[in-house]
């Protein structure tokens, strides 16, 4: 029997510090709510908008692969690998943070907001050689169709990480649908999160920064009711 959880977009939590505007799907920070901790391997889906010229300071992370979806503008990074990028709208980046590393995430630019999804996944192996990964992504093959972003193999499509993970974006035209697949139905389940638009999945309405997770099911039947766009995650339930 499928079971679902959902997550409407003003149940959020949510921090404004002034220069960072954040929207948390899952406990983060002085957000506490033990009914959202987390989905499966999905333990943070922060919503994030940094003013100009400001940004995240240098701090660490270990054992946690770190995923950033820039969703309008540019974010500067640095690393204590040496990395040292722009990530912009249409790309994806992804650090296995392993044994430990540091890393700073700026707003590129002085006059212009700055707004990302950081996401982060619990891994499924510990204390391993930390790796950065950044691709730009052609926003063409997420037309009315899913587009895979990140997996667990180096050799697949998008990105990849250290866990059994699977995302897709679509951006798709009022009325059009799809049917997502589980890559893994024993053992994964699948968080929905609306970009924008309105969207109904396996009969459930859902608007803007809505999210669903879903498990227990093999397909997700998705259907834009207006311009949609929306990111699915598929992360083991138990790992």
């Amino acid at each position: 029997m499928a079971n679902t959880i959902l997550h409407k977009a003003e149940g959020r939590g949510h921090a404004n510090h002034g220069w960072l505007d954040s929207y948390h799907t899952f406990s983060f920070g002085s957000y506490y709510n033990p009914q959202a901790m987390s989905f499966g391997a999905l333990r943070v889906l922060n919503d994030d908008t940094v003013s100009g010229g400001m940004g995240f300071g240098r701090h660490p992370h270990d054992n946690m692969e770190i995923i950033s979806i820039p969703l309008e503008g540019d974010l500067e990074h640095k690393d204590s690998m040496g990395n040292a990028a722009i990530i912009r709208e249409g790309d994806i980046q992804a650090m296995s943070a392993g044994t430990g590393i540091y890393h700073s995430e700026q707003n590129a630019h002085k006059n212009e907001k700055v707004k990302f999804l950081q996401i982060w996944i619990y891994p499924n192996q510990k204390n391993v050689t930390p790796r950065y990964d950044q691709l730009t992504l052609n926003l063409a093959d997420r037309h009315n169709r899913l587009q895979q972003v990140l997996s667990p193999d180096p050799d697949d499509a998008g990105i990849w990480i250290y866990q059994n993970a699977w995302f897709h974006i679509g951006k798709f035209e009022q009325g059009k649908s799809v049917t997502y697949s589980l890559k893994d139905k024993a053992h994964n389940g699948v968080y929905a999160f609306i970009l924008k638009g309105d969207v109904t999945i396996n009969g459930q309405k859902l608007n803007t920064r809505d999210g669903l997770g879903s498990w227990d099911v093999d397909v997700l039947d998705i259907t834009a009711e207006t311009e949609a766009e929306f990111l699915l995650m598929e992360v083991p339930m138990e790992f």
